[in-house]
């Protein structure tokens, strides 16, 4: 029997330094030198601080922002400890409820917007945290912002533009606009008038 445990208990000890500590390290190097950007969070940075990541997503209210999509974490929204999403059914009569709620915050934000709101302004994704919204969803937004910020549509248009991520392929999803960048584009906007 001892002779059988030698050699399972060296085998442990080397699987467990090249799978616990060896690859890690490699890949880790690896994802330094290739990918630095993604590899350390993917991290927005305003001022010399950061502020955020292109990773997960921010909670806006301020009428003069885009607004991201809703987030299902708790306790608060985009609690990133938290990911999680609300696993309410369409037929659910809390997720009617809070659909309801969005709708009327959306309506009572901006009262001169016309046509459907966008799904994504008023259901939260599958890990609570999504950093984009749809163009619909920018679109949709674009004169309550224009009208609270005294930015012009045009220029607001060329920011969601500038910061719209295309898939690689257009079977893949949808173009989505990173919100983060566009706040902070509209905020550093701001503070030069």
């Amino acid at each position: 029997m001892v002779h059988e445990l030698r050699p399972a208990a060296i085998l442990l000890v080397l699987l467990t330094a090249l799978t616990g500590l060896v690859y890690p390290l490699v890949m880790t190097d690896i994802g330094q030198l290739a990918f630095p950007a993604r590899a350390n969070g993917s991290l927005l940075r305003s001022g010399g601080r950061v502020v955020g990541s292109r990773l997960i997503g921010q909670y806006f209210r301020g009428r003069g922002y885009f607004w991201s999509r809703p987030s299902a974490t708790t306790p608060v929204p985009y609690n990133a400890e938290g990911s999680t999403p609300s696993n309410l059914g369409p037929d659910n009569p809390v997720l009617v409820r809070h659909v309801a709620t969005r709708v009327q915050a959306l309506r009572a934000a901006d009262p001169g917007a016309r046509g459907r709101i966008p799904v994504d302004l008023v259901t939260s994704s599958g890990s609570g945290l999504d950093p984009d919204i749809s163009l619909a969803a920018a679109r949709y937004q674009l004169g309550r912002v224009a009208a609270q910020t005294g930015i012009a549509k045009s220029t607001l248009q060329a920011l969601l533009a500038h910061n719209t991520i295309h898939p690689p392929f257009a079977f893949m999803g949808e173009p989505v606009v990173d919100v983060l960048a566009v706040n902070l584009a509209i905020a550093r906007l701001r503070t030069r008038r």
